[in-house]
């Protein structure tokens, strides 16, 4: 179960980082780099909305998915009930 978390955890950095990259706080980013089709579908205000809450929600998500993954992950038996591991050395030689 670990894995599957580490791996959603992973594909929504990647889509953090392309509402990071994306957005400009001077209104370029993605709404300037396309000319006027930003603004004729959305707008460009609507755009730079999306793109804040994109960045908020995703944020949150990476927070939730760590904590998850926190309550997913083990550890050895007699590390859990205070021993020490035991650690076998080769004789030594001669």
């Amino acid at each position: 179960m670990i894995v599957i978390v580490t791996i959603v955890i992973i594909l929504v950095c990647a889509v953090l980082a392309f509402f990071v990259l994306v957005q400009n706080p001077k209104g370029g980013g993605l709404t300037g780099a396309f000319g006027s089709i930003g603004s004729q579908v959305m707008g460009v205000k609507q755009s730079t909305d999306v793109m804040e809450k994109g960045t908020w929600t995703s944020m949150g998500i990476i927070a939730a998915l760590c904590i998850i993954a926190v309550l997913f992950y083990s550890t050895p038996k007699d590390l859990q009930q205070g021993k020490q591991p035991v650690r076998k050395s080769a004789p030594a030689k001669k």
